[in-house]
């Protein structure tokens, strides 16, 4: 994925040969799977692209928060993070249709199967977990930072890169 001239770039896993480059719009900064499609975030115009994985159209283009910045699947729907509003929307995989808004401190977000996990950014120092099924406030966590970048679920464990201070706090 590149950012500045609003494409994807699909590498073969092999060998990392070029197999294609697709438009998707401006400022695109965050990329998932959902098991038959690619979404890619749209910062530029608070939009997410559904692209088929296997030719790389475009399949539509759906609404959602202010600056849009990363995107997770659950399989079922896909979870976006709006840092400029401190929201997350959740739209269904199927047809990109609202399934609801929350309010978040968001910047990365990951899935653990259960739950989605958002990391926040704006100097939050938060992170907060969200029920998947219907998006209810789980829980709110507390890091030794204010910004985070990024966040990951390893299968056992959520980890998120504490930016500022070279260090990852584990949940």
């Amino acid at each position: 994925m590149t950012t500045n001239d609003g494409t994807i770039t699909e590498l073969r896993a092999i060998d990392g040969s070029l197999i294609g480059t697709y438009p998707v719009g401006s400022v695109s900064l965050g990329v998932a799977f959902d098991g038959t499609n690619i979404w890619v975030t749209n910062s530029d115009n608070n939009t997410v692209v559904k692209v088929n994985a296997s030719n790389g159209s475009v399949i539509g283009t759906y609404g959602v928060g202010h600056s849009p910045r990363n995107i997770a699947s659950d399989g079922a729907n896909i979870w976006v993070t709006s840092d400029s509003d401190g929201t997350v929307t959740k739209l269904k995989a199927s047809d990109g249709s609202l399934v609801g808004t929350y309010s978040a401190a968001s910047y990365g977000i990951a899935f653990d199967g259960v739950n989605i996990w958002v990391a926040g950014n704006s100097g939050s120092g938060i992170v907060t977990k969200l029920r998947a099924s219907d998006g209810s406030l789980v829980g709110t966590y507390a890091t030794v930072v204010d910004l985070h970048t990024a966040i990951a679920f390893d299968g056992v464990n959520i980890w998120v890169a504490n930016w500022g201070n070279n260090t990852v706090s584990k949940f």
